[in-house]
């Protein structure tokens, strides 16, 4: 274990640990928080107490987890005068799982978003956003309770990596020169006052998030993983990304799953036994007759392959299966609006995954709701956190919603193993917000709803009342 230069870490407790592919956690494991800038102060301190009664009530003292705070954003350059200390970065390194705030970046250049630093350095490749809606939160859709999805956002990559270089800068000019000059690219419509970005997707960072996606949908018997993104326009990298998803689906779990396509061949066949290999081929492609030789021959094959599936998918068989399939990512912003039940757990590029993560939260009460974790599942490390704001006006004035918090606290408990925790958590908030028990966001859409029974807490009232609510 490396040494701290100026944090001490608790005397009692012991490191979460991975062996074999799994963590092992202690009954008294020590976890890193940073409590958050702004709002977070107030949060944080409401949703520890949720936290700790969960472990003592599930456990009876048998379990208890050691805090130990460490330092990030403006309470980090206060004490530190720096934004990101070595030893909150050491600290997650070292005790592998760690929760965390909202954190202010200053804007402007200079300083990144820390929050995308320590994805980075921890190369926690997943950020992984469960969408799910609770009974009585406000929302502004029809049909809320059709939501229960699991967003499987890349996290290192995409343009998220930060390769860019600022409009008339000596980089960008040199960039443009040899895109131009180099390679060719005559589609820059103003060279001379372009910023220029790079998006880097690779293949082995795409087979390691849609293998924890599939993972997870086979653990938690989920019925499909959709890769969306914007291959249509993107063809060699998001494109890429699509084909890289169902190759791996197809290589390592060719048995557990069968791809959209496959389905409908497979399909075709069961309902005619004497269809031909060229008259699947023209039910699944329906633009088959205006190809040339060469893509028919390409589309034949396919059919071909998944007709070779027979024995382990066939006679219905793959109804049983994980279904792998894929969407473009705007049409996919519209229909988990209007078919919210056809998505379950989504497998995506970094800015898919951004956009699509909050468009969903809007629909089961908004992002003070929504939880998030960073994770490396190769590692073991993994940060869970708050999704939105620092809200600095709210600042404490124990008034904010600590829901996203708390319920990213649900699945660090979840991550740990400790699964009865877990659950009073979410017991405990299902009932107070049933109850119409809430803090002053919710309190005042509900209001705007005609409802009259709503009780407005404050953030610490309503960590009590979840506690109360717990088992």
């Amino acid at each position: 274990m490396k040494g701290f230069e100026k944090l001490q870490p608790p005397k009692e407790g012991h490191p979460i640990t991975l062996k074999g592919g799994q963590l092992i956690v202690p009954d008294h494991p020590i976890i890193p928080f940073i409590e958050g800038d702004g709002t977070g102060r107030d949060i944080w301190r409401a949703s520890v107490r949720v936290f700790d009664a969960a472990v003592k009530k599930a456990y009876g003292g048998k379990r208890r987890i050691v805090w130990f705070e460490v330092y990030a954003g403006e309470k980090a350059f206060n004490t530190f005068n720096n934004w990101l200390p070595d030893d909150t970065v050491e600290a997650f390194r070292t005790y592998l799982v760690g929760i965390k705030g909202p954190l202010t970046t200053p804007v402007g250049g200079g300083i990144r978003s820390l929050n995308v630093a320590l994805r980075q350095m921890l190369d926690l490749y997943v950020c992984l956003r469960p969408v799910r809606y609770f009974r009585g939160v406000p929302s502004p859709v029809k049909h809320p309770e059709l939501v229960d999805m699991v967003i499987f956002r890349e996290n290192t990559e995409d343009i998220y990596a930060g390769i860019e270089w600022e409009a008339e800068s000596p980089e960008a000019r040199k960039i443009i020169a040899f895109l131009q000059t180099e390679m060719g690219v005559k589609k820059i419509r103003f060279p001379k006052t372009s910023a220029i970005g790079i998006k880097p997707i690779s293949r082995e960072g795409t087979e390691r998030l849609v293998d924890a996606a599939i993972q997870y949908a086979l653990l938690h018997k989920r019925k499909s993983v959709n890769m969306v993104h914007k291959g249509n326009i993107m063809k060699f990298t998001e494109g890429a990304f699509r084909d890289w998803g169902y190759a791996l689906a197809a290589s390592k779990y060719r048995n557990e799953t069968v791809s959209i396509r496959e389905s409908w061949i497979l399909d075709n066949k069961e309902k005619n036994a004497n269809l031909t290999v060229e008259e699947n081929a023209r039910a699944i492609e329906p633009g088959y007759k205006d190809m040339t030789p060469d893509q028919q021959a390409t589309v034949r094959k396919e059919v071909e392959a998944g007709l070779a599936l027979w024995p382990t998918h066939g006679d219905g068989k793959w109804k049983r299966k994980l279904m792998i399939k894929d969407s473009i990512a705007d049409v996919t912003l519209q229909q988990t609006i209007t078919r919210a039940d056809e998505f379950d757990v989504i497998a995506t590029p970094n800015l898919n995954g951004d956009y699509l993560s909050d468009a969903l939260a809007a629909q089961i009460g908004g992002i003070g709701i929504a939880p998030g974790g960073n994770i490396n599942y190769l590692t073991g490390h993994a940060i869970f956190e708050a999704t939105h704001g620092t809200a600095p006006k709210y600042a404490d004035l124990d008034k904010v919603n600590p829901g996203s918090v708390i319920l990213s606290g649900d699945m660090m408990l979840r991550h740990m193993g400790w699964h009865e925790a877990a659950d009073l958590v979410v017991q405990g908030l299902e009932r107070t917000i049933a109850q119409r028990r809430v803090t002053y966001d919710f309190a005042r859409l509900l209001r705007a709803e005609g409802a009259t029974d709503v009780k407005e807490l404050k953030c610490s009232e309503f960590a009590t009342a979840v506690i109360e609510n717990m088992g």
